[in-house]
């Protein structure tokens, strides 16, 4: 049977959509069953009660259960991949942690490149590190406490949540803008780095701010300094590092992403809600209380902050030979 013309490319043109209208329904009917949001740390910390607070937000505002799922193991990588793994369908979600652009360049052997693979759709909030010191230094800030360290080179010993963790990078920017020779010590986890700086088996440690706030405020470290660029409302009368060490700047946070391709529409949905939250009285009170400062971004900011961040991260890692086993 021969068709007309203008027939034949009407049903041409209505075939050559079909594989794309069920990828449309899918978008506008999202979401139609539960969201998972995959979590890459362990339960009960700052970026696990960051994923909650979110996804009880989403869950309100857009009808269906945001289920947290936590799948940590491998700083934070085995969770990512999961996420790198999973369908692009809008259902499942990465809380994106702040150790991802150190860990681009710490971890040669990632089974996925973070930038090309996950689609960025907002920062949640930035958390300060406290730089903290034992009561017994002579130094009371910032600039005393850099005469006192190169008056001893080498004495002073800087502690760290691990290998590769933001108080360790941090502490080597820092080392590296002030030409400061330190002994670095590792630790397995904040809190025994901060357990060996109240009892001053340690000098120095910049501490994720939620994790030592209370032991600041008894007094038992003496804090000098927040790394973010601007105050912390949590501790105003505290300057950034910053003021004293041009171009320093270092801090924890946390955002939202998903498999590449996962629909624009649902993308920008997202993160026109997760701004929304952002902007909500109660949710900016929470995260005061975790030491988080609200930071909202659209989808393309937060993706080249992620990038700015890798390439910064990854001059401080080769200058300063940071290696993994």
């Amino acid at each position: 049977m021969n068709l007309p013309r203008r027939t034949f490319l009407q049903l041409a043109a209505t075939a050559a959509s079909l594989p794309f209208a069920p990828r449309i329904a899918l978008a506008q009917a999202w979401p139609s069953r539960p969201v998972r949001i995959i979590v890459p740390v362990p339960p009960g910390g700052a970026l696990d009660i960051m994923a909650r607070l979110i996804g009880q937000w989403l869950s309100e505002r857009l009808g269906q259960p945001f289920v947290i799922e936590n799948r940590p193991g491998g700083g934070t990588n085995i969770g990512i991949e999961a996420v790198v793994r999973a369908p692009a369908d809008g259902y499942t979600l990465l809380l994106i942690p702040g150790s991802v652009p150190v860990n681009a360049s710490l971890h040669r052997k990632l089974n996925f490149n973070f930038i090309r693979d996950i689609a960025s759709i907002a920062m949640i909030s930035r958390i300060p590190l406290v730089m903290e010191v034992h009561p017994s230094l002579p130094a009371k800030t910032v600039p005393e406490f850099i005469a006192h360290a190169k008056a001893n080179p080498g004495k002073v010993i800087m502690a760290s949540g691990g290998i590769g963790s933001t108080s360790h990078v941090g502490g080597e920017l820092f080392k590296l803008r002030t030409g400061l020779d330190m002994l670095h010590v590792p630790y397995r986890g904040g809190a025994p780095a901060l357990t060996d700086l109240i009892g001053g088996q340690v000098h120095m440690y910049f501490s994720y701010l939620p994790e030592s706030i209370e032991t600041v405020r008894a007094g038992k470290v003496r804090a000098l300094a927040v790394t973010t660029a601007v105050r912390s409302p949590v501790l105003p009368e505290l300057p950034p590092v910053g003021d004293f060490v041009p171009g320093f700047e270092a801090s924890s946070w946390q955002g939202i992403g998903a498999p590449r391709n996962t629909p624009a529409d649902i993308v920008a949905l997202l993160g026109r809600e997760i701004n929304a939250a952002l902007a909500d009285p109660k949710i900016k009170a929470r995260m005061a209380e975790l030491g988080g400062t609200p930071t909202p971004m659209s989808p393309g900011e937060l993706e080249k902050f992620i990038v700015d961040e890798t390439e910064k991260w990854a001059k401080v890692i080769k200058a300063a030979n940071i290696t993994v086993q």
